[in-house]
């Protein structure tokens, strides 16, 4: 097989076959994103596969690092690990400092449960696990079902299905008055290479410099967000929100202090990158991820 063959058939939830993957591949650079991820109905619905997978993919891949000499690997955590009523903007040290959104309370405890294997590590082994918390990412290749999508990419579905069907109204979950951050993807991808060039681990106990927050710097309310996704789309109809169901966190936004004084900060802003994936959307509108 060749190594993208072996990537798109590896289960990561096998130790026996991520311990063969690393034996027969040796990686020397390892970038930890996969993960079982969802919006509020997947996680309010599932919290156990999500606590179950997330770690057993953390626990075989950091160990199998290890046990391999891999030169550097960089964890990829989530926004959602800080509390629910965190202090505005969430800065690093307020991990844990607070309880979390019950929604998605269960995948966040395994991404904390991450960072903490990677800092374990650092101080029991001396390896050089690095971490960093991406805001709300989006963008070409997103997951586009409405039963497992984040926001965005499940309003530009909404309101792409809505203009073509000529649906006088749409449906959006919530009040619409939670902000959020959103960060493009080919930024996310860009930052985690300048993470691993330019951060270190260590074996300090307290080393709270070993992860960093990923993201923009600046949120949108989710009614504004559902204007920008409307008129980029080019539906006319109007927006419902339906109060019954849950809002989330009613603020999520990250202090990327931390990042810019590494000398990184994000190129896309919100509108391109909207604009961007709806291109994407009705490029690959008869195959996109159900």
């Amino acid at each position: 097989s060749t190594q993208s063959t072996w990537a798109a058939e590896l289960d990561l939830t096998c130790s026996a076959a991520v311990d063969a993957f690393f034996k027969q591949h040796a990686p020397e650079y390892v970038f930890l994103a996969a993960a079982k991820v969802g919006g509020i109905h997947a996680n309010d619905t599932c919290p156990a596969d999500f606590i179950r997978i997330n770690l057993q993919i953390q626990t075989n891949l950091i160990d199998a690092a290890h046990r391999y000499k891999v030169t550097k690997l960089l964890f990829l955590g989530s926004s959602c690990i800080y509390p629910k009523f965190c202090e505005q903007p969430m800065k690093e040290e307020h991990l844990l400092s607070g309880k979390l959104e019950p929604t998605n309370d269960a995948y966040a405890i395994a991404k904390i449960a991450g960072i903490l294997m990677c800092k374990s590590y650092n101080r029991q082994h001396g390896t050089n696990f690095i971490a960093a918390m991406p805001t709300n990412l989006y963008g070409p290749g997103d997951n586009f079902n409405l039963k497992g999508s984040h926001v965005l990419p499940a309003m530009i579905r909404k309101f792409h299905e809505g203009k073509v069907n000529n649906q006088p109204t749409i449906e959006l979950w919530g009040s619409g008055t939670p902000c959020r951050e959103f960060l493009y993807v080919d930024d996310l991808a860009d930052g985690l290479v300048f993470l691993m060039n330019h951060l270190e681990g260590s074996r300090a106990k307290e080393d709270e410099k070993m992860f960093v927050n990923l993201g923009v710097g600046e949120d949108i309310s989710i009614a504004d967000l559902a204007k920008l996704v409307k008129q980029t789309v080019g539906y006319t109809g109007e927006i419902v929100w339906n109060a019954s169901m849950p809002d989330g966190t009613p603020k999520k936004l990250l202090d990327v202090s931390k990042m810019e004084a590494l000398g990184w900060k994000a190129k896309t802003g919100l509108a391109t990158g909207i604009k961007q994936s709806y291109e994407w959307f009705l490029a690959h509108i008869d195959d996109y991820r159900q």
